[in-house]
């Protein structure tokens, strides 16, 4: 495992350490935020992700992720109190596009 995959899976063992109120709620339907097989990873942004410096580092990390193979569907926290059902049903879908592809490429 490299350094930088190391670095990932350290940071994330620690924001999952530290989830949100909107974090847990959205877990507690899907009991997992990547897929790792199916290359799906959720995130959650709060509104200090709307300044323009977390918009740029936002854009670089999911275009890192992206270039690693992974997709990344980003909602923010009030999309999942106000719409719970509809952010559920882009995952869901996400993941059964996914296992499409996965399906395809075999």
């Amino acid at each position: 495992m490299s350094s930088a995959e190391e670095n990932l899976r350290d940071r994330g063992r620690r924001l999952r350490a530290e989830l949100t109120y909107e974090e847990r709620k959205l877990w507690a339907h899907l009991r997992a935020k990547c897929w790792v097989a199916q290359h799906l990873i959720i995130e959650l942004d709060d509104s200090q992700h709307a300044e323009p410096e977390e918009e740029r580092k936002d854009g670089l990390r999911t275009a890192h992720l992206n270039r690693q193979g992974y997709r990344v569907l980003r909602f923010w926290n009030e999309q999942i109190n106000r719409e719970l059902e509809g952010v559920l049903q882009a995952v869901y879908a996400a993941l059964t596009d996914s296992q499409s592809r996965a399906a395809a490429a075999r």
